[in-house]
């Protein structure tokens, strides 16, 4: 008989093996670790990643790990996880899940820093990756099941910096082999290093959310190693992880012989660009809108419209209504909405300075006005977008989304997903070794060493500056 939640969790961790592992979970986690490569390798050459990455060479270590995409940049192995933590959520364009959280890039960094950084021998193989790195997503998951308040797009905090930090303790302890106790005292320690407020949304510092759940879910599991102890219910009560959820009620897990993956159950979702989930319901709706407003003109008629009404959940920090930086169109509906618009389409550039402060834009923003129907809730599994157009003539015309093209509910196909990741990872790799990583994900769980991937990841040019969008 078990005698904590906390204590299941932790026989969870140590006791789930490669043979509970799924064809469908081991399909949707190699497509979740291909996408997560590809936008962690694309962050490598923007300017937040630059300065975390500036901020770690000050520490020093014999043991080194690769950063993405940099040849000339190796840390250790903690921090080469936080700054490709930082990579992969710099311009938001990584993986969501319902209840919300991107869950893929607390984990991912940590256990190809950690496959670098181990004695080669023993080797650890793709099978090996794909089971740590399922529990570090399950881990997540289960956490967030058990409030009711996770179902909901956040306002107090940022999840993954929460059960982010939790999964990745989880997937370092099982990488490195730690026993049921030493799992148990990871997770309380990573609950002390878990959190960050939602008021630095929009900014350069919630990247950090991502690279810091890495850093300290690792560090969690190197002193739990080291004999680091914690409160070993730190998951059953209020004052541990239930201080991060008002209505937290958590269940003891069930056995291993009946346990069944929650990614088995529900996919995640998959950005078709950069910015923050909401955004992609109304690019959806704007994108249908356009056949309306431009039939037989080249272009919007943007003098000719009176006013732009967006019908979405009341969820303040992506309500900017005239964003100013990179951070903050990527975190404004109104600005997606006008973007999609004007040019047809969102997609990597249109987040560059000089396109959000195009004054056809700016005109286009000032006519928005937002409408918070009850029945729209604020929940990434239920929301909806309706924006409606009015025109100087009186007309009105109304599209709507349900379901854009890569949630869940809709997911990317194989070939689309690739084809995200050939663009992504080739602004900083050669071409051969984006279809060589391509080749290696998809064929993961026969790699006899999953090191093999960091090979592939380097990079071929130096780290340099470069400009905050790309």
């Amino acid at each position: 008989m078990l005698k904590s939640v906390t204590e299941s969790f932790a026989k969870m961790i140590h006791g789930l093996k490669v043979g509970h592992l799924t064809d469908l979970v081991l399909q949707r986690s190699k497509r979740m670790i291909l996408d997560t490569l590809g936008v962690g390798i694309l962050g490598t050459s923007t300017q937040v990643f630059y300065k975390v990455s500036e901020y770690s060479k000050i520490y020093s270590s014999n043991t080194t790990s690769t950063v993405w995409g940099q040849p000339d940049l190796r840390l250790p192995p903690t921090y080469a996880a936080f700054v490709n933590g930082v990579a992969i959520h710099s311009m938001d364009f990584d993986d969501t899940w319902h209840p919300a959280t991107h869950p893929s890039g607390a984990v991912l960094p940590v256990l190809m820093a950690l496959s670098e950084a181990l004695p080669p021998s023993p080797k650890y193989s793709g099978l090996d990756l794909l089971l740590a790195f399922n529990i570090g997503i399950e881990v997540q998951g289960r956490l967030l099941h058990f409030s009711k308040e996770a179902n909901d797009i956040p306002k107090r905090f940022h999840p993954p910096s929460v059960v982010g930090t939790l999964g990745s303790a989880a997937a370092a302890s099982k990488f490195l082999g730690l026993s049921m106790t030493k799992c148990q005292e990871a997770l309380a320690i990573a609950v002390s290093h878990a959190g960050a407020p939602m008021a630095n949304a929009a900014t350069q510092t919630k990247p950090l959310h991502i690279g810091n759940a890495a850093r300290h879910g690792m560090e969690a599991a190197f002193l739990a190693m080291l004999g680091l102890q914690g409160n070993k219910k730190v998951l059953d009560t209020k004052t541990g992880f239930g201080a991060f959820y008002a209505n937290y009620a958590p269940n003891v897990l069930p056995n291993l012989d009946s346990h069944t993956w929650l990614l088995d159950q529900q996919d995640v979702a998959f950005k078709r660009f950069p910015a923050h989930l909401a955004t992609h319901w109304v690019a959806d709706a704007a994108a249908s809108m356009r056949k309306h407003l431009v039939t037989d003109r080249v272009q919007l008629p943007v003098d000719h419209i009176v006013k732009i009404v967006l019908r979405i959940p009341d969820v303040p920090y992506i309500n900017r209504p005239f964003p100013d930086s990179e951070h903050e169109a990527r975190h404004s509906l109104q600005y997606v909405a006008c973007a999609s618009l004007l040019d047809g389409g969102i997609i990597t550039p249109s987040f560059n300075k000089h396109q959000i402060s195009r004054p056809q834009v700016r005109e286009l923003l000032s006519k928005v006005e937002l409408e918070h129907p009850l029945d729209n809730l604020p929940s990434f599994n239920t929301l909806y977008c309706e924006i409606s157009v009015t025109l100087n003539d009186g007309v009105t015309f109304t599209e709507r989304s349900d379901t854009f093209y890569g949630h869940w509910r809709n997911p990317l196909s194989q070939k689309d997903l690739e084809e995200k990741f050939r663009a992504n990872a080739s602004r900083v790799l050669t071409c051969d070794r984006v279809e060589r990583l391509i080749k290696m994900v998809g064929n993961l769980e026969d790699l006899e060493d999953c090191s093999g991937l960091t090979v592939l990841l380097k990079g071929s040019s130096p780290l340099k500056m470069v400009s905050e969008s790309i």
